[in-house]
């Protein structure tokens, strides 16, 4: 597979799980907004979490100044001009499928296709009623996307990169999620164990789909320590850390090559501190900077992923699979 084939793949995942993400945090901001804060100054306090989540404060600002629910959403959500944005994110998703229609299966296309002509149909003067729906089609149609992938594409090198994209974004943004929000809610570090407001830590575990599967491994009441736990080394949760890194390292175990050797080696340094870590260690760490770590090796690990496999325009992506990879090209 030629490697502008596998960058097309990979960032075609990433963008659809990124829009998907983005979709899960403005959710949730607009349902913890209807809640009292007692600050001052706690709309723009509140609104900031998801910029900085994404990372696109800065930009936000320069446009809009200070943080207001529907500038931010509107920012987040259909701004063109914000290339972090969920209509961005889905355009470019398309962008990168169409490159690549050969290695994709006709139902992948149509899902993404019809993803983006429906967007546009979209009225852009959505009011606050309009955007808890809007979310929903987004999660739904990301949803409906890996369904029909692994329902209908080849177990081979493209499926590959395909989860390579969408378990490294994942994994960067529950990392992201969780270390933003655990701030807002327990902006000291002494009062970490502390009792925490329910509906906030609620709506922390509903932006990754995580508040059944906390109610059913706990049985009881919402603790910082436990959501931490649930969200970094429960390899069972498929949001977690610990779960999107078994499967970074098995879709680069299944790539192989020579090429990708380090890539290997720092995706699976990763995933045994993972496996064999323990919550009270990375307490002991503080949680913000265990995050800002994992961050950091994510982006090492995802340079190092585009240096072996993706940068090189002509580059042949080394593989174990040669019947495939004949077949994709």
């Amino acid at each position: 597979m030629l490697a502008r084939t596998a960058e097309n793949l990979f960032w075609m995942a990433r963008h659809i799980e990124r829009a998907e993400n983005t979709a899960r945090v403005l959710d949730v901001a607009h349902r913890s907004a209807l809640l009292p804060l007692d600050i001052e100054g706690a709309e723009a306090y509140l609104w900031y979490a998801p910029l900085n989540i994404t990372g696109c404060a800065a930009s936000y600002e320069e446009k809009y100044g200070l943080a207001q629910a529907d500038n931010v959403t509107h920012f987040m959500a259909l701004d063109p001009e914000n290339p972090g944005s969920i209509y961005s994110c889905l355009k470019l998703a398309r962008e990168n499928a169409r490159s690549v229609r050969g290695a994709i299966t006709s139902e992948m296309w149509e899902v993404i296709n019809s993803t983006w002509l429906e967007l546009n149909r979209m009225t852009w003067n959505m009011d606050s009623d309009k955007y808890h729906d809007f979310f929903d089609w987004v999660k739904d149609r990301s949803h409906l996307f890996r369904g029909v992938t692994l329902g209908t594409i080849l177990k081979d090198m493209a499926l590959s990169f395909i989860k390579l994209g969408t378990f490294l974004e994942r994994a960067d943004n529950t990392a992201r999620i969780l270390d933003v929000k655990y701030h807002i809610l327990l902006p000291s570090v002494h009062d970490v164990g502390g009792a925490a407001d329910y509906y906030q830590w609620g709506s922390l575990l509903r932006s990754v789909s995580a508040f059944e599967a906390y109610r059913k491994i706990y049985r009881d009441v919402l603790s910082p320590m436990r959501v931490a736990e649930l969200l970094v080394l429960r390899e069972d949760m498929p949001r977690s850390l610990h779960a999107c890194m078994n499967e970074v390292e098995a879709a680069l175990l299944d790539i192989n090559g020579s090429s990708g050797r380090e890539a290997r080696r720092l995706a699976g340094e990763q995933h045994a501190a993972l496996h064999f870590g323990l919550i009270k260690d990375v307490f002991s760490q503080g949680l913000h900077e265990y995050l800002t770590d994992f961050l950091a090796s994510t982006a090492v690990l995802g340079r190092e992923i585009r240096s072996s496999y993706l940068s090189r325009r002509d580059q042949i992506v080394p593989t174990s699979l040669r019947r495939t990879s004949a077949q994709m090209q």
